[in-house]
């Protein structure tokens, strides 16, 4: 039957994430734009693989805080624990999803606050190039007063930025790249679930310790070899397509994994 939803905390949780991603996004492409600016060229690589490498950290405890989350009932503070009669091997069981929210708030804001302490401008060195390679390649979008309403200067530079070949063939496989592993991750939990027999709980933990960690560590160990092997635009570029083309290939062998589906009334099998 249809039931309409009487809550909406929803709008809350989207507004939250909204405000959260706000924060969040300067950090990054910030952060790589003083990186590149200030340290030296060889050194650069390292530096943002230690940069990327910490923010697949987060998901990973968040996989985790997600696990630990899911093992306490929902309305834990409000009902007594003993009045309980189902676990999390229920299908029932609705794991206290909220608490990671509270949690991940405070972090977030606790972790904010010593970039209030942050000068208003940051002096660049003497030796730092002015004319560096990425300067020209892609012009620094954050140049432009951004923060102020001048839709002119914005549009320029989306239209410079977008214009730049290269940088707009990244951009695409970037796209391609996030939307099969964001799929392939939003996925796996839900999959173990079904197929495996596995609680939310568990499936988040295994999740969080098998899938992001080879990440951060593929992105670290990239790093180091760009910095060991002093790779230019040409080598990043054929040392990039290599990589990702046993990414692929390996990637195939999904095809061959499967499990048989379950017999559901209606679905696979009739009712009789």
């Amino acid at each position: 039957c249809e039931k309409e939803p009487s809550s909406y905390m929803w709008i809350y949780i989207l507004l939250g994430n909204m405000l959260r991603g706000i924060g969040e996004t300067p950090v990054t492409p910030l952060g790589i734009s003083y990186l590149d600016d200030f340290a030296k060229e060889e050194n650069a690589p390292v530096y943002v693989a230690c940069l990327h490498t910490i923010a697949m950290m987060g998901p990973m405890f968040g996989f985790l805080l997600g696990s630990l989350c899911a093992k306490l009932y929902v309305d834990i503070g409000f009902v007594d624990p003993g009045s309980i009669t189902i676990t999390p091997q229920d299908s029932r069981w609705v794991g206290a999803w909220w608490l990671g929210f509270l949690i991940g708030g405070a972090t977030s804001f606790l972790s904010a606050i010593p970039f209030c302490f942050l000068p208003r401008s940051l002096k660049k060195p003497e030796e730092a190039k002015k004319d560096k390679t990425s300067h020209v390649i892609m012009p620094c979008i954050f140049q432009s007063q951004l923060i102020f309403p001048f839709l002119s200067d914005f549009y320029n530079s989306l239209k410079k930025v977008l214009g730049n070949r290269m940088y707009f063939t990244f951009l695409c496989c970037s796209l391609l790249q996030f939307s099969g592993f964001i799929g392939f991750l939003t996925y796996k939990p839900k999959y173990m679930e079904q197929q495996y027999g596995q609680s939310t709980s568990k499936s988040n933990f295994l999740i969080g310790m098998t899938s992001l960690p080879p990440v951060g560590l593929g992105i670290f160990l990239g790093g180091l070899i760009m910095k060991k092997y002093k790779m230019g635009i040409i080598g990043a570029t054929k040392f990039s397509f290599i990589m990702s083309f046993l990414s692929y290939a390996i990637s195939l062998l999904h095809f061959f994994v499967g499990c048989d589906s379950y017999v559901v009334a209606g679905m696979t099998v009739s009712y009789e």
